[in-house]
């Protein structure tokens, strides 16, 4: 039988055990319930449509925009600098005003021509924002003071570096987001499956160190989350390429006043059969297989988000260690800031929108519809005629066709 004290010391050491294991996974808890109640959220917000996920993605930009400020004004010690914070604000406003009025022109074009003020709006749309643009310019240079100059400028150019990781990207998701859901959710999905496998197998298998601007990345957890991420996007994307409502386009309906993705799949969404390689036909036993051409589109998006987009993560890693601090912000517990959670994701907005432009986007007729709708009456009967005798001559359209 124990002894007193060898009971008391047995109990204590398993009482600090038991501590030990519950703060070795209080974090992890912490960020896996978070994590599913985030993905919940986002879930319910796909469930709302395109223009719930355009305020989304708005809202976030916005936030991080503030995250990143607001490290500037503490590390450069600037909250007392004339004008500055207002400026910061200001600037964001005039750049927003100049991304977001480009896509009402591109996509809006019908609804804008029914409204006089709108469209005085967006034919000087260019010259208005450089406008804007300039009254910031000269409120700046007004607002130096002596023995500032620097500090003022180093601000200066904070501001303008946060507005291009930000205002920026978040412009080219939205644009990705018009080309179809699937292009913004494959790709979005994608980064938060490979941050979540990545941190699931560097817990419970990393021995090996990534990268010594973060000392907790492993390289076991880099390629499990990479076989994850490639294998996840190649199933997400069968699943949402089976429905109108993430493959289509998102075009917005004047006539209803809101946003439609209805239309005949093309022939990325249409079911194809591919024969299998000779070396995996041993492996699967399969000769033949049916599925998606974007399918192989997703494992490209995947590889990226898996290999390339991790490297966001190290940068802001890079940039926190740079000016000494743990996270962005604590806005999310367990998780940081909003721009810890997507640092990754600009960089893999950029990427896609590259890829759409090189590899998968033509023509639109719709689009250019859209465009000759807002020209003049003899401007369209003139592109109407030209396109006529074009018709004609390639012999689609019979010379004696009245017109």
């Amino acid at each position: 039988m124990f002894s007193c004290p060898v009971a008391f010391i047995f109990i204590y050491n398993c009482v600090l055990f038991i501590l030990f294991v519950l703060n070795r996974w209080k974090n992890w808890w912490i960020r896996g319930i978070l994590t599913l109640a985030m993905i919940s959220v986002f879930f319910l917000i796909i469930y709302l449509g395109s223009f719930m996920l355009m305020l989304l993605v708005l809202s976030i930009q916005v936030k991080c925009y503030h995250e990143i400020i607001t490290i500037g004004y503490r590390v450069y010690h600037s909250y007392d600098l004339p004008w500055f914070r207002s400026l910061s604000w200001y600037f964001l406003l005039c750049v927003n005003y100049f991304f977001y009025g480009e896509t009402v022109a591109d996509y809006f074009a019908t609804f804008v021509q029914r409204r006089e003020q709108l469209q005085f709006l967006i034919r000087y749309h260019r010259f208005i924002s450089f406008a804007l643009y300039l009254t910031g310019f000269c409120m700046f240079v007004l607002s130096l003071v002596k023995k500032h100059y620097r500090l003022q400028f180093y601000m200066f150019a904070w501001t303008h570096v946060t507005l291009l990781i930000t205002v920026t990207q978040s412009h080219l998701v939205i644009q990705n987001l018009f080309e179809g859901m699937i292009w913004f959710l494959v790709p979005i999905s994608s980064v938060i499956c490979n941050d979540i496998t990545a941190y699931i197998f560097g817990f419970f298998f990393g021995r090996t160190p990534l990268i010594k601007l973060s000392p907790k990345k492993t390289w076991e957890g880099f390629i499990g989350g990479f076989f994850s991420t490639v294998v996840f996007g190649f199933i997400f994307s069968y699943f949402l390429a089976q429905h109108q409502y993430f493959v289509c386009p998102v075009e917005y309906n004047s006539e209803t006043n809101r946003f439609m993705t209805e239309c005949e799949p093309s022939e990325l969404f249409q079911m194809k059969k591919y024969s299998v390689p000779p070396l995996l036909q041993a492996v699967l036993g399969w000769e033949t297989v049916n599925m998606y051409p974007f399918q192989m589109h997703s494992i490209a998006l995947s590889t990226f988000a898996s290999l390339i987009g991790p490297f966001g993560g190290f940068f802001a890693s890079g940039f926190k260690r740079a000016f000494k601090i743990k996270d962005f912000a604590d806005t999310i517990p367990g998780h940081g800031g909003i721009m810890d959670r997507f640092d990754c994701q600009y960089l893999m907005a950029t990427f896609v929108h590259v890829y759409i432009t090189s590899f998968i986007r033509g023509p639109n007729p719709s689009k250019l519809l859209k465009q000759l709708l807002i020209l003049q009456p003899e401007q369209q009967l003139s592109v109407y005629k030209t396109l006529k005798s074009h018709l004609v001559e390639k012999g689609i359209l019979q010379p004696s066709l009245r017109g």
